[in-house]
This record gives C-alpha cells, sequence and structure tokens, in this order.
C-alpha cells in the first residue's frame, strides 16, 4: 500500500524537523535541500518552491511554533526569583535536548561563518528569551529580592551562557546543573546586600 503523500502543515513540519536534524547531525556547510528533502520524505521542488536558501529555511524552522521556539516564554511569576529561574532555565535545558536547541549550537558556534542568519536567530530567538529572564529580575527587584544595581542584561544571560557550555560539554545538563547555577551563582549574584 502506497503511503499517503503529506501535504500543507504535515508537510511543513516535516521539511522543518528535518532541518533542525539535519544542521544538528552536520554542519551549516554540509546543509543542502537535497539533503533536506531526502530526510523529509519529499521532493526537492517542494522546498524550492517555498524557500529561497537554506538559510531561510533555517530561519523558518526555528521560529516556527510548533518544531521551533515561535512565540517566546512569559514569565513564571511564581513569587520567587529562585523558583522563576529555575522554571525558565529547565525550560532552556529540556530545549536544548530538542531538535531546534542541537541545531542552534552549530549556528552559535560558527557564527562568523554566517554572521547574517546568526544576527536573525539572535533578534528573533535569543534576544527575546534575554528580555524574559530580565523581566524576572526587575520583578524581583521591585518586590526587595534582587539588588536593582546587579539585575542587569549581563546578569540575566549568565544561566543561559553557562548551561549552553555545559550542554557542549556533556551534550546533556541535569536539573542538578540549573539547580545549581541558580543556587550557587544567580541568587547570590542577585542579592541584596544586607546592610549593617
Amino acid at each position: 500500500m502506497t503511503p499517503t503523500r503529506r501535504r500543507g502543515s504535515a508537510l511543513t513540519e516535516a521539511i522543518y524537523l528535518a532541518t533542525l536534524r539535519e544542521l544538528a547531525r552536520t554542519s551549516f556547510a554540509e546543509l543542502s535541500f537535497d539533503k533536506i528533502a531526502t530526510a523529509a520524505g519529499t521532493g526537492k521542488a517542494a522546498l524550492y518552491r517555498r524557500w529561497s536558501s537554506p538559510d531561510a529555511l533555517v530561519l523558518a524552522a526555528l521560529t516556527d511554533p510548533a518544531t521551533g521556539f515561535g512565540e517566546p516564554l512569559t514569565p513564571p511569576r511564581t513569587g520567587s526569583l529562585r523558583t522563576d529561574l529555575i522554571t525558565l532555565l529547565t525550560h532552556f535545558v529540556h530545549a536544548l535536548d530538542e531538535p531546534r536547541g542541537q541545531a542552534l549550537r552549530p549556528l552559535l558556534a560558527y557564527r562568523h561563518q554566517h554572521p547574517a542568519l546568526f544576527d536573525q536567530v539572535w533578534e528573533s530567538i535569543i534576544r527575546p528569551a534575554q528580555e524574559v529572564l530580565l523581566a524576572v529580575l526587575t520583578e524581583a527587584v521591585a518586590r526587595g529580592e534582587a539588588d536593582p544595581t546587579r539585575a542587569t542584561d549581563r546578569a540575566a544571560s549568565i544561566g543561559p551562557r553557562m548551561l549552553l557550555v555545559e550542554a557542549w560539554r556533556t551534550d546533556s545538563v541535569s536539573e542538578a546543573e540549573v539547580v545549581g547555577v541558580v543556587d550557587d551563582v544567580l541568587v547570590p549574584l542577585l542579592r541584596v546586600s544586607s546592610v549593617d
């Protein structure tokens, strides 16, 4: 029995997932419409009709709500800086284990070879995520949980950077590592200093 051909959103999702998996498995330099079409079980013509280049297809896959990062998270607003940070960074770590997160690694590692695509990924995925973290720090300042002089863009980027390096080193980041980054680094860094 011949399998039914996929069309519409089912075909698009298959192409996006194939793109992300191929990028994670090899490198951007080796990514081609031929390889993606084969992995998605479709013809090259389906890709050439809709995307002008592998760059455009990668960006579409990474920003798609179903396969990529879609809309950025919102602050958890648990009422606790520690719990908010653990919630967001756990979500980040889980995303790194998925095709979307695995595909980000070669893009970040080889940003100099593909600066235009990297800039687009930064603006559409990484910056919005960092802004959510900064919003969490700002809310913690308003509650008196964080020092306003320490709730900066740099502080908001520390957790994701540390966990991304750990993911490169070990391929998988444990929940204990997330809690350790929050408890040993972020909360002490952001804590309001006691006045003698």
